[in-house]
């Protein structure tokens, strides 16, 4: 069977993914110009790669250091990267950095419970967060590229990815597809205000549909344009409570 859609080619500009991304990139550069200067940027759950894309080893003001559980692949003289893991960043000092970011990294640390140490760690280490990740109730699954894949059951998930190749084009194996479906736990709007309260949150839309959300607590100024339509911001008298690996970085 064919796929649906087009598996992640962020190296294509035409691809949509990327330029949600761009747009978000020019979003964060946008808020990262309030900031005083240099600016220390911890990247949870990234890569050399997603950074290099947007030429950001060429800004002088910005440092980069990212944490994921493996590191791989050929480095960059201007970004370190450090092997960790998002859920206890005991190597760093409280406020040891001005941002925290993650890009579609929260959504792959298996259960609730290890997306709230995630985000304790993340307001904990940075003066500010800057945090994306895919909405729960977008109609087409962004990492198996399957409508509403996240309600199917689990037995239905393995059989399409092992069985077939309608996700993403690829017969996977049996144990790579029973680990993403259990890896793989997307949020809701609530649920991420939640954890990151009293934050900013916007969203980006695809024809109508939230697609994304981005919780931030960085300055705002009048010139600051947003990636897509700006959602209502996360209220400030939320009940929710104020705690919230890595892998991939989608």
């Amino acid at each position: 069977m064919k796929m649906l859609f087009k598996a992640n080619d962020y190296s294509n500009e035409a691809y949509i993914g990327s330029q949600f991304r761009r747009r978000r990139f020019q979003f964060f550069t946008q808020k990262l110009k309030n900031l005083k200067k240099p600016v220390k940027v911890l990247d949870i759950g990234g890569t050399v790669d997603f950074w290099l894309n947007e030429n950001f080893q060429t800004l002088g003001d910005i440092a980069i250091t990212i944490v994921n559980l493996r590191v791989e692949g050929p480095g960059h003289p201007a970004i370190k990267v450090i092997a960790g893991d998002a859920c206890h960043l005991d190597q760093f000092r409280d406020n040891e950095f001005d941002v925290a970011f993650s890009n579609s990294l929260i959504e792959h640390l298996f259960t609730l419970d290890n997306q709230r140490k995630m985000a304790k760690e993340a307001m904990r280490v940075a003066k500010h967060y800057f945090i994306q990740t895919p909405n729960k109730y977008f109609p087409i699954e962004p990492h198996f590229k399957f409508p509403l894949f996240q309600f199917l059951p689990d037995g239905l998930k393995l059989f399409l990815q092992t069985k077939t190749s309608i996700i993403n084009g690829v017969r996977y194996e049996k144990e790579y597809a029973e680990t993403i479906i259990k890896e793989i736990r997307l949020l809701s709007r609530a649920e991420l205000s939640n954890l990151f309260p009293n934050s900013n949150l916007y969203t980006e839309r695809f024809l109508g549909f939230s697609k994304s959300f981005i919780v931030h607590n960085l300055p705002d100024t009048p010139n600051t344009i947003t990636p897509q339509e700006p959602a209502r911001p996360a209220s400030h008298t939320l009940s929710g409570r104020p705690d919230s690996q890595i892998s991939m970085a989608s």
